[in-house]
């Protein structure tokens, strides 16, 4: 990619799920404002993401969110270069509310409108803090939707090595953390929690896939989570939640960690990247940090506010779309099961 010509403000919006959020991005890497308005209080009287209501909850904030990423900016639309919009993977409902705000703005303004990958703004996340940062490198993104294990060539070039057969890792912590009684979001609750618990007090299965060594499958773990809670409650076994907790977050993060190690050898990374809400995740973030230094692989992370979704990162990826030529129309859709390096 030629070298930076003229300075790009970026508008980003990002609605992909229960987060509504906006941020103005300078030349993909500073960012010069960050909302987020979170829905999870409200979610958590649900013990989970409600579909309409984070659509109905986006109408009501997607216009006070973006003034304020303006306002904290210190810039005008006038000022600003192209806005960008997550445009898939999501739900679809949330989606359009974003994906109808940035078209009216970007409309109205006269401004381009680029669309971003939901996934290829977690994998961006990476360049806001980490400025010597470039391609390649590889990258691991865990949330609550997706598990990927992506090769990144070059700035939106990406060579996806795995990904999830049945259950993304943080929807087996969601689930494994409403059976163990912690509530929603799943998440950060185990991570907590884990932390006085034995993680050899149970040992829970690693899942390997045959056909793909580098695919994850989460589902049979959460399964015998939930088999071996049925069995202590039936034979009257007290449980330590705890216990559970640090077991199964174990078996997650050593799966994890051992396909991104044999990708990293395979592929002979020298630099290592994750992204995405489980990259918070305090025991992942040290295990891979280790695992890499063991192996003279340098190890990049993103703060735990941009590994969960916000609009910077979006911002960060619409920069480089930008750069690269990528344009939509006002035909612009939301589409819920975009996969990475579709356009």
């Amino acid at each position: 990619m030629d070298s930076v010509k003229e300075e790009v403000l970026i508008l980003a919006v990002e609605t992909s799920c229960d987060e509504t959020a906006a941020a103005v991005v300078r030349n993909g890497r500073d960012v010069l404002s960050n909302v987020i308005y979170s829905q999870i209080d409200l979610h958590t009287l649900y013990g989970g993401v409600v579909p309409e209501i984070a659509s109905r909850k986006h109408i009501e904030k997607i216009c006070p969110v973006i003034r304020k990423a303006l306002s904290d900016a210190g810039t005008a639309l006038s000022d600003i270069t192209a806005v960008a919009v997550t445009y898939g993977p999501g739900l679809v409902g949330a989606l359009l509310v974003g994906v109808s705000a940035a078209k009216a703005i970007a409309f109205a303004a006269e401004k381009p409108l680029v669309g971003v990958h939901h996934i290829e703004g977690h994998i961006c996340a990476n360049y806001i803090e980490n400025k010597e940062l470039e391609p390649p490198f590889l990258c691991l993104v865990v949330s609550g939707g997706h598990s990927h294990l992506v090769m990144v060539k070059d700035y939106g070039v990406y060579e996806i090595l795995g990904r999830t057969r049945d259950d993304a890792a943080g929807e087996a912590f969601d689930k494994v953390a409403r059976a163990i009684g912690l509530g929603y979001p799943g998440g950060p609750k185990i991570d907590r929690v884990s932390r006085s618990g034995n993680p050899d007090a149970v040992h829970f299965p690693r899942a390997k896939v045959d056909d793909n060594v580098y695919d994850f499958s989460f589902s049979g773990l959460k399964s015998a989570v939930l088999n071996y809670l049925n069995g202590c409650q039936m034979k009257g076994v007290e449980i330590d939640p705890a216990d559970v907790a640090a077991s199964f977050q174990k078996s997650v993060v050593d799966v994890l960690v051992e396909h991104s190690m044999r990708a990293a050898a395979q592929y002979g990374a020298k630099k290592f990247a994750i992204a995405g809400g489980v990259a918070s995740n305090s025991h992942l973030r040290e295990a891979l940090e280790a695992a890499c230094a063991e192996r003279g692989i340098a190890f990049y992370r993103p703060s735990p506010l941009l590994c969960t979704d916000n609009a910077a990162m979006i911002g960060a990826a619409g920069y480089y779309e930008y750069r690269k030529g990528t344009r939509h129309g006002w035909d612009l859709n939301a589409v819920p099961g975009l996969k990475l390096g579709e356009r």
